[in-house]
C-alpha cells in the first residue's frame, strides 16, 4: 500500500475511532493530513473508495493480529484465536468495524478471512464439500456477533458477562465443527 494512501487511511480510521463514522468526510480527513479535499482523490478516490479503503485497513489489521504467533496451534486453538482477533478488532474500532458487514467491498477484501477459515476447517477434517458453507456461516457469526456487541445490537450484558458469553460462543462453535466433522 502506498505510504501516502496508508497515512490517509490511518487518519480516516483514527477520525472514525475518535468521532464516529458519521463524522468522517473527505474534508475532515484532508484536514487531518494537511491536504485539501481534492488532493485526497488521487490516493483514495471519493468517499465510497475511502470507506472501502477502511475495510481493507481493518482486514489488514485483523489478519496481522490473527497470524501473530499461531503457527504451532491446532485447529481448535486457531479458531478461538481468530474469534478473539475479530472481537479485539471490533472493540478497537467500534465505529468502523460494522463496515466489514455492510460495505460491498468487504466480501472481496475479506477473502483472507474465508481462506483462514477454510484452512481451519480442512485441518479439522471437515469434508471438502462442506467447507465453503461452514466457512461462510462462521464468518457471518463472528462478524455479526461482534458488530452487534459494539453497536448495542445484542441484549445488554456486563463487560465480564459479554466476554464470558463470547468465550462460550467460541466453545460452542468449536463443538459445532466437531459435530459436523463426525457426521460428514
Amino acid at each position: 500500500m502506498d505510504d501516502k494512501r496508508r497515512l490517509i487511511l490511518d487518519q480516516a480510521l483514527a477520525l472514525v475511532d475518535e468521532r464516529g463514522l458519521a463524522a468522517m468526510s473527505m474534508r475532515a480527513v484532508a484536514e487531518r493530513v494537511g491536504l485539501t479535499s481534492m488532493a485526497l482523490y488521487p490516493y483514495v478516490g471519493g468517499k465510497d473508495s475511502l470507506l472501502d479503503g477502511l475495510v481493507d485497513l481493518l482486514n489488514l489489521e485483523l489478519d496481522a493480529a490473527y497470524r501473530n504467533g499461531q503457527t504451532e496451534l491446532d485447529w481448535r486453538q486457531r479458531l478461538r484465536a481468530l474469534g478473539r482477533a475479530v472481537r479485539a478488532l471490533a472493540h478497537a474500532h467500534p465505529g468502523a468495524f460494522p463496515l466489514l458487514l455492510n460495505r460491498p467491498a468487504a466480501a472481496a477484501s475479506a477473502s483472507w478471512l474465508a481462506a483462514a477459515l477454510r484452512g481451519i476447517l480442512h485441518d479439522a477434517g471437515l469434508p471438502p464439500g462442506r467447507v465453503p458453507g461452514m466457512a461462510r456461516m462462521i464468518c457471518a457469526l463472528l462478524l455479526g456477533y461482534c458488530t452487534g456487541e459494539v453497536t448495542g445490537g445484542l441484549p445488554d450484558a456486563s463487560a465480564r458477562t459479554a466476554e464470558e458469553d463470547y468465550d462460550q460462543a467460541m466453545v460452542d462453535l468449536t463443538r459445532l465443527v466437531e459435530v459436523a466433522v463426525r457426521v460428514g
